[in-house]
């Protein structure tokens, strides 16, 4: 199954309670740090609604 490499990239302190709910949510705690998640829709929507904040590569 293919992996999703998720950096964050941009601070999100100005941006709604949501959004920065969907960064802690993706594991996300400190700036340049990068987690690996499963490709599946659940993850792809949430990095979808961060999507400024977020780097995203695929691994396999």
């Amino acid at each position: 199954m293919a992996k999703l490499k998720v950096t964050y990239t941009k601070s999100a302190i100005g941006y709604t309670v949501k959004q920065k709910g969907t960064i802690r949510a993706l594991g996300l705690k400190k700036l340049q740090q990068t987690v690996e998640h499963d490709d599946n829709p659940v993850i792809r929507g949430m990095v979808k609604k961060v999507e400024h904040l977020v780097e995203v590569e695929e691994v396999n």
